[in-house]
């Protein structure tokens, strides 16, 4: 399987940012998705933050995931397309985070999950009867760990940003609805794919989350 150019790219990037990230604190400060700092203004955290993370564990399970998603993407859109919808993910998943945690000045992230998502939920737009580990066709993959954030953001008793990644998986799923609309030829598995996302606007409007 062949690797496509913007994927080096965006990898490489991530691999030298979140290296130095680990070894030089003030840089990981100065770059980490942080509430309080983004309020007074410091809005490239929205992007910075998605090329560091907070150990080799989560780089290499966030890189090696887009790895074998994205060429998918690739194939059907193109990588300017791809980049669009990779970097849209990683904003949409930032803003839907912002949104959640905006009264908490405190609250930080960072990581790469909420682009990979995106990217995640757009391959499975393209191919939803693909196997997941050989065995779950993607679409069934896609609501089931979109079903799984809504749990994880009702209970809040871990430390991972399933609002980061949920936000992303809106970003990718719009974005490749907005640049492929032929997809809504088939507008059951669209409908479907968007039924955690509907469940999750209302369970907000309802303040059960």
């Amino acid at each position: 399987m062949g690797i496509d150019f913007i994927t080096i790219i965006i990898i490489a990037a991530t691999v030298v940012m979140s290296l130095k990230g680990f070894k030089d604190y003030s840089f990981f400060e100065k770059n980490k998705f942080n509430i309080g700092r983004i309020r007074r203004g410091e809005q490239s955290r929205m992007i910075a933050s998605g090329f560091l993370h907070v150990d080799q564990r989560h780089l290499f399970f966030n890189m090696i995931t887009l790895y074998f998603f994205s060429g998918i993407v690739i194939s059907r859109l193109g990588q300017v397309k791809f980049a669009i919808i990779y970097f849209g993910s990683l904003l949409a998943g930032n803003l839907l985070s912002y949104s959640f945690h905006k009264g908490n000045a405190n609250y930080t992230a960072v990581g790469a999950s909420g682009a990979v998502t995106g990217v995640i939920y757009s391959a499975i737009l393209f191919d939803p009867w693909m196997k997941i580990n050989y065995v779950i066709p993607g679409f069934l993959f896609g609501i089931g760990y979109l079903f799984y954030s809504i749990y994880g953001m009702k209970a809040n008793n871990d430390n991972i940003g399933h609002d980061a990644h949920f936000g992303g998986a809106i970003g990718g799923y719009v974005l490749t609805l907005i640049m492929a609309p032929f997809l809504l030829d088939e507008i059951l598995m669209v409908g479907v794919l968007a039924i955690p996302i509907v469940v999750l606007f209302i369970m907000k409007r309802a303040g059960q989350i």
